[in-house]
């Protein structure tokens, strides 16, 4: 046997993933060590397979090539299904029946960054267990090396079959603009496009880890503004937007007014409480309060929980909810599907019901109850520092007797609407957001987070072009 022993940058181990800056804080060595830590934790829990997927990145293939020879050293047979997206080697950890699944993927983060998104057993590794992969590389708590076997395997034409076996739009013919962002999720969105009824147009239709259109996050206006210009220009009925790796969606409607995450999740669970009446259904923290009223309206129980892809899907195991998702564009749909977000199959789910929708996407868009409210606001504040500043504010409002939410960080209830602050559990800030019915309630929320924040001894924050219409 081999010894082994490695160190991680302690700055890559997150909270959902393990990620870093190639070259600087993520290398090949650490990902032959991730697949010899998790390949041990797979092997001792009495798993033979695990299924790698990866990212359109350019060191991407290096770091699968790393992470296989490592779960090959704990004599695990690995099911390499290739460049695509993340929610495709999720789909393979099931139909594959992987004991564990990993993703080379930096997801919407820059060229330059890289990471590993984890499942073990067909559920996230998160949080206690990333940390644990950081404690047995230190410690060479390996199995001892053995001879795997790996196999490439193409599950794009499945993948793409299973989700149209969920299309409920006919065959009314719409008109799309897809951009998946010169992500991984190019290669899928064309084979939908061929399957779905309608015409179909694509930007940034091509997999290139530089991203030379735009910066592939969708929940930025400015990432949006060239599907927007296509919408126009084709008449279509809506435009689709992928994120880096094709798990997170942005939508704007025929007038190029864009969808965002709450709003999109009212649409998608109005449809999906049809079946499921009285179903659970899950949003962030950060989410609006119209979300929570219109799926109550729509007869489903809504649920406030806390941010992060994986402690959604966690809490969708346990309240076995339909349906789910999070500001940011992630979509989880339990609802015939598996529970995990998937950016590509909501987007078949949305298609069906607008083909569905007696009129467009815009005015089910402006038939909801308009509010005012800030986008998602950061503000930098170390480490060290952020969680114990939640505490405190926390404090201070059970002093003054506020209406306080705390499932993360506060969510303060007043006359005018509410303000979020919570800690991010992935970076070195506070994030806050506001939402009122006018403009002189917005003024007063965002006054009130100012005030909190001066109490604990961080700077005034700059509001200045925080407001939008939603």
């Amino acid at each position: 046997m081999t010894a082994f022993n490695h160190h991680f940058d302690p700055t890559s181990l997150r909270e959902y993933d393990i990620r870093g800056v190639v070259g600087q804080t993520l290398s090949p060595e650490d990902a032959f060590a991730i697949g010899r830590c998790f390949g041990s934790l797979v092997s001792r829990a009495g798993g033979t397979k695990v299924a790698v997927g990866y990212d359109g990145r350019l060191s991407s293939p290096e770091l699968e090539a790393q992470l296989v020879a490592g779960l090959r050293a704990c004599g695990l047979a690995v099911a390499r299904v290739g460049c695509g997206p993340t929610p495709m080697l999720y789909f393979a950890s099931y139909a594959l029946e992987a004991d564990g699944a990993v993703m080379v993927t930096g997801s919407h983060n820059p060229p330059d960054y890289n990471g590993f998104k984890m499942m073990l057993g067909g559920k996230p590794f998160f949080g206690a267990q990333i940390q644990e992969i950081g404690r047995m590389a230190a410690e060479g708590d390996v199995v001892p090396n053995l001879v795997g076997t790996d196999e490439q395997v193409d599950l794009s034409e499945r993948y793409v079959a299973r989700m149209m076996q969920d299309w409920d739009g006919g065959e009314r013919a719409l008109k799309v603009v897809w951009d998946p962002g010169n992500g991984s999720g190019a290669e899928i969105t064309k084979l939908l496009m061929a399957q779905l009824p309608g015409t179909h147009y694509i930007i940034n239709g091509s997999i290139d880890g530089t991203f030379p259109a735009h910066h592939p996050d969708p929940t930025v206006a400015k990432n949006l503004e060239e599907m927007i210009a296509e919408v126009a220009k084709n008449g279509a009925d809506l435009g689709i937007a992928f994120d880096g790796d094709a798990d997170r969606i942005g939508v704007v409607d025929n007038e190029g007014h864009i969808l965002f995450g709450d709003q999109l999740l009212v649409i998608l669970a109005r449809d999906v409480l049809k079946s499921h009446p009285g179903g659970t259904i899950i949003a962030d923290v950060k989410a609006s309060q119209v979300l929570f009223d219109e799926v109550a309206k729509a007869g489903g129980t809504p649920l406030m929980w806390k941010t992060g892809h994986s402690l959604i899907k966690s809490k969708m195991a346990e309240t076995k909810s339909p349906l789910a998702g999070e500001m940011s564009g992630h979509i989880f749909f339990a609802d015939k599907w598996y529970g995990f977000d998937d950016a590509p199959y909501a987007a078949v789910r949305l298609l069906g019901i607008v083909a569905r929708m007696s009129g467009t996407l815009s005015e089910a868009r402006a038939a909801l109850p308009q509010v005012i409210n800030t986008p998602e606001l950061r503000f930098d504040c170390p480490d060290t520092r952020k969680f114990g500043v939640v505490a405190e504010v926390k404090q201070r409002l059970a002093g003054e007797g506020a209406k306080v939410q705390d499932v993360d960080g506060v969510r303060v209830l007043t006359e005018d609407g509410w303000w979020l602050l919570r800690a991010s559990n992935t970076q070195a800030v506070l994030v806050a957001r506001a939402e009122a019915s006018s403009e002189a309630g917005l003024e007063r929320l965002k006054a009130a987070i100012s005030r909190q924040l001066q109490a604990s001894g961080l700077p005034v924050p700059d509001f200045s072009g925080a407001n939008a219409g939603h």
